[in-house]
């Protein structure tokens, strides 16, 4: 689970948002120095969480300030931060020292979060100095004012004394590079004067080229004072990290035993109703002591303090937690599952969901609800008999009514549920997770329980009726009791139980009439973010546009498909293109390449052709070479428009493009680290684009760089058991369209097009079996159901049957979601609904119009392939 998308889930019910939405309206009201006047002299903008102030000069203009350098951080905690922040502007505005500092007290609660990122954490004001001077008197002003103060350690810096201030070096200004695996990232100058990463790591480092200030050497050697040497135990491995510590395993030196310490930042971690981590831990060690000598859950050995930072210390578990046995047991992960592996499973879920409820109910006889149930937090013995219970930091005595104050998306219990009922949501979560492990649907709408059971009920035909059917349930009771959907005035849509069934996906083109319904009713052409609902990285830079997760995408989606046209979608876009926003990327999934592509798809040739003469004004040859954000993403949609438009200086360009990616290919030094693999951002993209390129020129060069990168690519795929190929991520394989082997396969069925390969074709069959996989745990295009489907229709590998295409349908079918009465699915990590087209809706519409319409939809630059004879169109939607 991406801890990320946790804060996105909370401004919007159906759809991600960003946390600062909460404020939209009034509904989180700000801190009181947040709404002070502006000083004459003085500029302020809300960018985000942030409320950035700057002094002006007499045009109005920002006065010069350095671009980079040492930085000062300013902690707080939800009681104090309102006087911290009116303490930073009296200080810096005399002085004109710019500043910002978090808006509301929802947003700093959201930043200092248990699972917000470590990289952010504590930071609730910035002060920008304008050299090493003034930052030594800041320090030692504002400190002294600040003096006693408290607030959560900061952990990417250097802390001043003993107050609320923190100083690092970094970028002032907003400038960006590319990383060493292709991505934008936050940039500072170094000493040579290139753009190198802004490291942002939850550990203080000074870049080599720079030189702590001599008034810093003291505070770094206090820090280094602070050390784990003198401890019993010996910490051997992190096992996990959150805002509120780490959980190591270790030593107890004194006896040899393993043990477990979890560790508690002081006002860091907090949950939702602001217990902080150590806290959180206090209630760990008294639920642990109710429990002692039960035989579920860990012992208590230790507890005590160090550098601030309280840890408890507990017998260490030997077992599995229930999560890991996901990959290598469910039945499911093949593409023909056996009917005796599907029995056998069966048995060991039901045997394990019996253990668990048995343990859960020894914890409530000692007076104690777990509150946090879920498949991370079930440790199952060696033995496979018997299960512990780990993680009792949010547990509540019994009958004190308490409500979950964090947990984990898929078994989030509703706000009606309280004390034991918490746990009994959970389990009941559990029945459906152990053979269906997609229960963050029901974060959206609990009355997806009951098509879970459904599609349990046939895969598992051993699962006993009245198993299923109290899981239903119990997810669908209201607070009173009564199902939901038998509540009088209940209304079909997106949150009851009650909702009319959904289409059928193969119901062509109803189910594609639906689905555009859904993404229109969920536009918002009032707002300038984003036009459509998509994926986190919609915010991004560039995100509400781009072909990925932005407007583009979704409406190349919409005219693929055959769909209505959206005239005021299209005027949006070219609205939001005439200047494009500053940082917005160059690429073909993630940028202006992309929206050009589009565009001059939908007709606007003249926006298009202006949009690729700015990219090409940048410096674009510095691209990483993938086909995401890169060189091969922007040389398919160069020659793409050169070929439609007759701008030969455009050809020429992409042309330079594959020479440059050719040139890193034959001599460039080896990627650092694991390099990565697959469609999006592996050699595959630059394979496509040279597979493209020979079939415009027909130079057999090209063809010879196409096999190079597709072996180098088949290379760092490995064989499952079951005969799948999938891409080695060291530990998991990756079968999808995006990252995976479905990906290489889509360019590898390209290139056998045009010359034989005996290794090719040996990778074919895993690869099939791959994408026939009878289980995917996301439904989108790129990381999803959506692309595998997509793969075995367009494939024309032999062996492929109208059956297997149906399947896939079927199977994506499993993921529908109600939206304004219509087919919508959900995106990346499944805890809301989704619009774009790579992990949304505008996707799987784009996989099904490929598989049932006859417009020949498909994805950018891979076309539909020649099928063989066997197979047609109409029978694949049979």
């Amino acid at each position: 689970m991406d801890k990320r998308y946790e804060v996105y889930c909370l401004a919007d019910r159906h759809f991600y948002e960003t946390p600062d939405r909460l404020s939209v309206g009034g509904s989180a009201p700000e801190f009181g120095t947040a709404q002070r006047p502006v000083p004459q002299g003085w500029r302020s903008a809300r960018q985000g969480d942030w409320l950035t102030l700057v002094p002006v000069d007499e045009d109005g203009h920002a006065k010069p300030a350095p671009q980079q350098g040492w930085k000062i951080h300013v902690s707080a905690t939800l009681e104090n931060a309102d006087r911290i922040a009116a303490a930073v502007w009296d200080h810096c505005v005399p002085r004109s020292v710019p500043f910002k500092f978090i808006a509301g007290r929802p947003l700093l609660h959201l930043r200092n979060s248990k699972y917000a990122g470590r990289d952010g954490s504590g930071k609730f004001a910035t002060i920008y100095p304008a050299d090493e001077h003034q930052l030594h008197s800041l320090l030692a002003e504002l400190g002294q004012t600040l003096a006693g103060f408290e607030g959560p350690y900061i952990l990417t810096d250097l802390r001043w004394q003993e107050g609320p201030l923190y100083v690092r070096y970094g970028a002032f200004t907003r400038r960006m590079c590319v990383d060493e695996r292709g991505g934008l990232v936050p940039a500072i100058e170094d000493d040579r004067g290139r753009l190198v990463p802004d490291s942002r790591d939850p550990a203080f480092r000074v870049p080599e080229w720079v030189t702590l200030p001599p008034f810093l050497e003291s505070q770094l050697a206090a820090r280094n004072n602070t050390t784990v040497t003198d401890l019993p135990y010996r910490m051997e491995k992190a096992l996990h990290f959150s805002n509120g510590g780490g959980v190591y395993v270790g030593t107890d030196t004194r006896d040899g035993r393993k043990v477990v310490l979890k560790e508690g930042r002081p006002h860091a971690g907090l949950a939702s109703d602001g217990a902080d981590a150590v806290a959180r831990l206090e209630r760990e060690r008294d639920a642990l002591g109710k429990l002692a000598g039960l035989g579920v859950a860990p012992e208590v050995r230790d507890w005590f303090e160090l550098g601030g930072h309280r840890f408890l210390v507990m017998d260490f578990l030997e077992g599995r937690t229930l999560n890991s046995f996901f990959a290598d047991r469910h039945p499911l992960l093949v593409s023909e599952p056996d009917t005796d592996a599907v029995a056998a499973y069966t048995a060991w879920a039901l045997r394990i969901h019996r253990a668990v409820e048995e343990a859960v109910a020894a914890v409530h006889e000692r007076g104690v609800v777990f509150n946090d149930l879920h498949m991370f937090n079930i440790m199952v013995a060696p033995d496979e008999q018997s299960v512990s219970l780990l993680d009792f930091e949010a547990a509540t005595r019994v009958g004190d009514g308490g409500r979950q104050v964090v947990a984990h998306p898929g078994f989030i219990a509703p706000a009606d549920r309280e004390g034991v009922d918490v746990d009994s949501y959970a389990l009941a979560c559990l029945r459906l997770a152990l053979f269906l492990p997609i229960t963050t649907l029901l974060a959206v709408d609990r009355g997806k329980a009951a098509h879970l059971a459904k599609v349990i009920a046939a895969e598992f035909p051993d699962v006993p009726p009245e198993f299923l059917a109290a899981a239903v349930a119990e997810i669908e009771r209201g607070g009173d009791g009564v199902p939901r959907g038998a509540r009088s005035g209940a209304t079909t849509g997106a949150t009851t139980g009650a909702a009319a069934p959904l289409i059928d996906l193969a119901d062509w083109p109803a189910g594609r009439d639906s689905m555009a319904k859904a993404i229109l009713a969920s536009a918002t052409p009032e707002r300038d973010d984003r036009l459509f609902p998509g994926d986190i990285a919609t915010f991004s830079d560039g995100g509400g546009l781009g072909l990925a997760h932005g407007a583009a995408g979704v409406l190349y989606a919409l005219a693929e498909s055959g769909a209505e046209r959206y005239e005021e979608g299209e005027r949006w876009l070219l609205k939001h293109t005439e200047s494009a926003p500053t940082g917005t990327p160059l690429g073909l999934n993630d940028g202006l390449a992309g929206i050009a592509h589009v565009l001059e798809r939908l007709g606007h040739r003249t926006r298009a052709l202006d949009l690729m003469e700015s990219v090409l004004q940048e410096n674009w040859q510095r691209l990483p070479s993938d086909l995401n954000g890169g060189l091969a993403g922007l040389g398919l949609a160069l020659d793409s428009l050169a070929h439609r438009t007759g701008e030969e200086a455009l050809a020429q360009h992409a042309l330079r493009a594959a020479e440059l990616i050719g040139e890193r290919l034959t001599a460039g030094p080896p990627p650092k680290g694991r390099p990565r693999a697959g469609l999006l951002h592996g050699d595959t993209g630059p394979a496509l684009l040279f597979l493209r390129l020979y079939e415009r020129n027909g130079d057999p060069a090209l063809l010879d760089l196409a096999a190079r990168a597709l072996r180098a690519d088949l290379d760092r795929c490995v064989a499952r058991p079951d005969g799948s190929l999938g891409v080695d991520e060291g530990w998991r394989t990756m079968p999808y369209l995006g990252d995976g082997s479905v990906g290489i396969g889509m360019v590898v069925d390209d290139y056998l097009a045009h010359r034989d390969d005996a290794g090719f074709e040996a990778a074919r069959p895993g690869i099939l079996a791959t994408a026939r996989s009878r289980f995917c745990v996301q439904p989108g295009l790129y990381q999803g159901r959506a692309g595998l489907l997509l793969h075995i229709d367009r494939s024309t590998a032999p062996g492929i049957t109208p059956g297997d295409v149906a399947a896939q349908i079927e199977g994506l079918g499993w993921f529908t979601m109600p939206y304004a009465g219509h087919i919508a699915f959900p995106g990346n990590q499944m805890l809301r609904l989704s619009m774009d087209l790579h992990t949304g809706t505008a996707g799987c519409l784009l996989a099904l119009a490929a598989a049932l319409g006859d417009g020949g939809a498909h994805v950018p630059f891979l076309p539909p392939l020649r099928r063989p004879q066997s197979r047609s169109r109409e029978s694949a939607g049979s």
